[in-house]
């Protein structure tokens, strides 16, 4: 049916204009609003056929445009709405004004509050997963392009979309952008660049149960639950105490002290610095005399011990030149050589998780310290996309940066009784732990004590069940530790402590026994 000119088109609760639309629940009250901020619609190219509404153009260029109202149960109601430009190059954006209610999820940030706090102007920018702690204004190592408000609304952007996110405090908008021209981003291989922005809007009745849809709608359940003792007792890791500087004797006596006062232990982690080079998979002879020995005494004491393992070969490695050789690393876009990578310890290549030698090369390194040493698990650091070029070529080629986070997630999946990963997109089968970037010894919302609610909500909204709050204290790091000293202040630890006790898990580093004998009391 013709809707010629029409300057308002009806469909269910929905009102759809030639700037945007709005949608109002049950009750009529406006619980949604979309501005194009891309084009104009020319309604004269509308037209509506059962519960879908068509448009073929803006006021200046073709179009395909549409709203299909969809009623998957009789609490959600739900809207399923794409603009798809048909000229190369030519971004879509549309604006979503948030001043309705609270909203939730979408990535944790280095800032966070709970609920969702913008402030300022942010042009549009990649929505793919960041290491925060370097990076602090870009999104996180753990997001999905999910919203929930507090009126009972979600909006869910496409996994398809060349998603670009942006807002302004001032105007209470939200900026949904598609686009590749400058963007990590790629169209399909033999496909023209053209921006596509396709999501579902859905209204419930009440908050939980438009939730609830929406996560089983989009997310992937776990398959299992991790180890019990995951719940049960807390982790020990050596990172906050001894950072890199640790060795042999150091572990053993850190494994000491805690039957000595008579802490459980769900298992040890032993983190960097215990390889003499990294994308080496054996112990540093000088730090490690006799690894066999030492994993031995540590069994014998009752410890289950996992490694810190991360996704790169730095170029001094020996694994260099044979990953090389192999191609096993990330590529520049041509595909013909390796890209070189930084990160926060030096220079060199990233595996391609993406390609099933790569894979397996990895999966081999880690099946070799488990049977070597009967490792228990490992924890996977890093696998977020700012570690990879800006432009870049994989075995399998991919459209969305963050899928390398997907591929790299998957690499837990055979030790998930224990394992521990920090970075996830569309993760959320993986059935181990994951765990909010480091954060600083300090009381704030940027990555100190007041940020760890938020974050924990914040990646359960998302859909991930197993979070392991990060090392209780912080990570004492020099210049980033309430009043500088070398441990985190008493009562920050206290606090900490108080907290982690409510979290699914625990982990400490900073021991107990470094302050007096009442924290160790209070622990």
């Amino acid at each position: 049916a013709s809707l010629r000119k029409a300057e308002l088109l009806k469909t269910q609760l929905l009102d759809l204009n030639k700037d945007g639309y709005i949608i109002r629940n049950q009750g009529g009250s406006i619980v949604f609003r979309m501005d194009f901020r891309s084009g104009t619609l020319d309604l004269d190219s509308c037209s509506k056929e059962g519960e879908m509404l068509r448009c073929e153009r803006t006021t200046d260029r073709k179009l395909k445009f549409f709203i299909e109202t969809v009623r998957p149960k009789d609490t959600v109601q739900c809207y399923r709405v794409r603009w798809e430009e048909l000229v190369p190059d030519f971004p879509v954006e549309h604006a979503m004004t948030y001043k309705f209610a609270h909203w939730y999820g979408g990535a944790v940030s280095a800032v966070q509050h709970w609920p969702i706090s913008i402030s300022g102007q942010e042009a549009p920018k990649p929505f793919v997963t960041s290491d925060i702690y370097s990076n602090r204004n870009e999104f996180g190592g753990i997001l999905e392009s999910y919203w929930l408000s507090s009126n009972a609304t979600a909006i869910k952007i496409n996994n398809s979309v060349p998603f670009h996110l942006g807002w302004n405090d001032t105007e209470k908008t939200m900026y949904f952008q598609a686009r590749y021209n400058d963007s990590p981003f790629k169209p399909n291989p033999g496909e023209a660049p053209c921006a596509e922005l396709s999501y579902r809007v859905c209204v419930g009745s009440d908050v939980t149960s438009i939730h609830k849809y929406m996560v089983r709608r989009y997310f992937n359940k776990p398959y299992k639950v991790p180890a019990k003792v995951m719940f049960e007792h807390p982790i020990w890791s050596t990172w906050a105490l001894h950072k890199r500087d640790i060795t042999q004797e150091k572990l053993l006596s850190f494994a000491a002290n805690i039957r000595e006062h008579k802490f459980n232990c769900s298992h040890l982690g032993l983190d960097d610095g215990y390889t003499r080079r990294y994308g080496d998979f054996e112990f540093d002879p000088v730090k490690f005399p006799n690894a066999s020995a030492m994993f031995q005494k540590l069994k014998s004491d009752g410890f289950q011990i996992s490694l810190w393992v991360h996704p790169f070969v730095n170029y001094d490695s020996e694994n260099f030149h044979t990953c090389v050789q192999r191609g096993l690393f990330v590529r520049e876009p041509t595909g013909r050589l390796p890209a070189l990578v930084q990160w926060w310890n030096g220079i060199g290549g990233i595996l391609d998780f993406t390609n099933p030698e790569a894979r397996d090369w990895f999966a081999s390194q880690l099946r070799s310290l488990r049977s070597k040493y009967g490792v228990s698990s490992f924890k996977f650091e890093a696998g977020e996309t700012n570690y990879l070029p800006w432009k870049f070529s994989t075995k399998n080629p991919i459209r969305d940066p963050s899928f390398f986070t997907r591929r790299y997630t998957e690499m837990a999946i055979h030790y998930n009784d224990r394992a521990e990963m920090r970075s996830g997109y569309q993760s959320q089968n993986i059935s181990c732990f994951f765990r909010p970037i480091d954060r600083d010894s300090v009381w704030g919302y940027e990555l100190g004590l007041k940020s760890l609610i938020p974050t924990v909500l914040t990646i359960s909204i998302l859909g991930y069940q197993f979070i392991l709050p990060d090392m209780i204290g912080g990570n004492a790091y020099l210049n980033h530790t309430v009043g500088d000293r070398v441990l985190p202040d008493r009562e920050l630890y206290i606090r900490w402590l108080e907290l982690s006790a409510f979290m699914p898990s625990m982990q400490f580093s900073i021991p107990p026994w470094e302050y007096d004998n009442e924290v160790v009391e209070i622990a």
